[in-house]
C-alpha cells in the first residue's frame, strides 16, 4: 500500500515540477547571453525542407546608444540546390523576445551580392518570426505544454532535454538551456524534423564582402 501511495504521489508531483522546470528553462533561454563565436548546426529530414541544413551563430557585436547589439547569423542551405543558399544576419540585443528588436539586416542569396536592407524592410522582416527557428522557440517557450524530461540522441550527442509541445501549431521541441541556442530537436506539424548536428565556438561572418545598400522595396515602382 505504501509503495502504491508513493507511486501515486510521485505522479501527482511530476507535472508541477516539470512545469516549474519549464518556466525556469524558458527564462534561461530568453536571457541566454550572446557570445561572439558560438554556433550550432542542425539537419532537416522530412517535410518541405528535407535534406537542408541550418546554422545559427553569433558573428560580431557593436554598441548602440549604450546597448550592445549582436550580429546573429542564420544560414539555410540545401546541398541539392547550391544556388538557393540563404544567409541572413540580424543585429539584435539578444535571443528570445529581444530578437524582435532588430536594428539592421543583411542578406545574401546564392551567389548574389550581399545587401543591407532599408529601415522600412527591417521593420517588416522583424515581424516574420518564422525566419528564425531558434528565436521563435525562445519567444514561444512559455506558451508550450510540458511533455516531460526525456533522454534523446542526435548527431551532436546524447542529451537529457525538456520536451515541450505547442498546442496551437502542433510543434514539438526538446530544449536544454546550457547548450548554444538551447535547441536539441524540433518536429514540425508537416513531419519535418530538425536535430542538432554540432556546436562550438570560433564562428565568423559568412559574408566577407561589403554589403550593398538596398534602395527602396522589392516590387516598388522606380522613382521618377
Amino acid at each position: 500500500m505504501r509503495v502504491c501511495l508513493a507511486a501515486a504521489a510521485s505522479l501527482l508531483l511530476a507535472a508541477p515540477l516539470a512545469a516549474q522546470d519549464k518556466e525556469k528553462i524558458c527564462r534561461d533561454v530568453e536571457n541566454s547571453p550572446m557570445t561572439v563565436g558560438t554556433w550550432a548546426t542542425y539537419n532537416w529530414t522530412g517535410g518541405q525542407t528535407a535534406g537542408s541544413t541550418m546554422r545559427v551563430a553569433v558573428v560580431g557585436k557593436e554598441p548602440h546608444q549604450g546597448t550592445t547589439y549582436y550580429w546573429y547569423e542564420v544560414i539555410i542551405d540545401d546541398p541539392k540546390r547550391p544556388k538557393s543558399k540563404m544567409i541572413m544576419q540580424m543585429l539584435v540585443p539578444g535571443l528570445g523576445v529581444q530578437a524582435g528588436n532588430v536594428r539592421a539586416i543583411v542578406t545574401k542569396s546564392g551567389d548574389q551580392p550581399a545587401m543591407r536592407l532599408p529601415e522600412q524592410m527591417v521593420r517588416m522582416m522583424a515581424g516574420n518570426r518564422g525566419a528564425n527557428v531558434a528565436a521563435e522557440i525562445a519567444r514561444s517557450c512559455h506558451e508550450m505544454d510540458v511533455v516531460g524530461w526525456e533522454q534523446l540522441t542526435v548527431p551532436a550527442g546524447s542529451f537529457r532535454a525538456l520536451h515541450l509541445r505547442h498546442a496551437r501549431n502542433g510543434m514539438d521541441v526538446w530544449i536544454k538551456p546550457d547548450l548554444n541556442f538551447a535547441l536539441v530537436k524540433t518536429v514540425m506539424k508537416d513531419g519535418g524534423t530538425m536535430v542538432l548536428a554540432g556546436q562550438g565556438a570560433g564562428a565568423k561572418s559568412s559574408i566577407t564582402e561589403t554589403p550593398r545598400e538596398m534602395t527602396g522595396l522589392p516590387g516598388a515602382p522606380p522613382p521618377h
